[in-house]
């Protein structure tokens, strides 16, 4: 459960120990989504008139192509969370982008939001199999881990006047 009764916090500190799925509503269709889910462990608590602080850990795994050779690639993500929840009247801290907006009316606190912004800091944009992927051949294609490309290296012309050695001509 990370949705919070605001009158259950006011009587004292709550334990978050849950899981963001993969599937919840809260993610957009372009966000990098957890392989399982994120598993959320904290505690939330009043940090004053109307303002909530929710302290803890997120960890999860992302899964995606490699971004050199387009395999299979994965990274485990652990990040620490610390958010402030305050009430939106409270003009004092409005223009802090680390504080979450809270409408009190609805007389609940949402973490989902909160995990999902800290999640998507911390999850990595790019994937890597491993740290030494030599990648794919831009001229045939092949996978440069698996086998041996008899391909020339690429070449550029506009670089030859740098590749002169440098007592030549000088």
């Amino acid at each position: 459960m990370l949705c919070f009764d605001l009158q259950l916090l006011d009587e004292g500190p709550v334990a978050v120990d849950d899981r963001l799925e993969s599937s919840d509503p809260v993610w957009n269709d372009e966000d990098s989504r957890p392989a399982a889910g994120v598993i959320v462990i904290g505690r939330l608590s009043v940090a004053g008139t109307g303002r909530y602080y929710f302290t803890g850990d997120i960890h999860g795994s992302v899964s995606g192509e490699c971004r050199r050779c387009l395999g299979s690639a994965s990274c485990d993500v652990h990040e620490e969370v610390d958010a402030m929840f305050a009430e939106s009247g409270d003009d004092e801290i409005l223009d802090d982008p680390d504080v979450f907006m809270l409408d009190t009316r609805e007389g609940e606190l949402d973490l989902r939001p909160a995990i999902r912004e800290q999640w998507l800091l911390s999850a990595p944009a790019f994937l890597q199999c491993r740290e030494d992927c030599k990648g794919l051949c831009p001229s045939c294609g092949a996978d440069l881990n698996t086998v041996a490309c008899s391909c020339p290296p690429p070449s550029d012309s506009r670089w030859d006047a740098l590749r002169v050695p440098r007592d030549a001509g000088i």
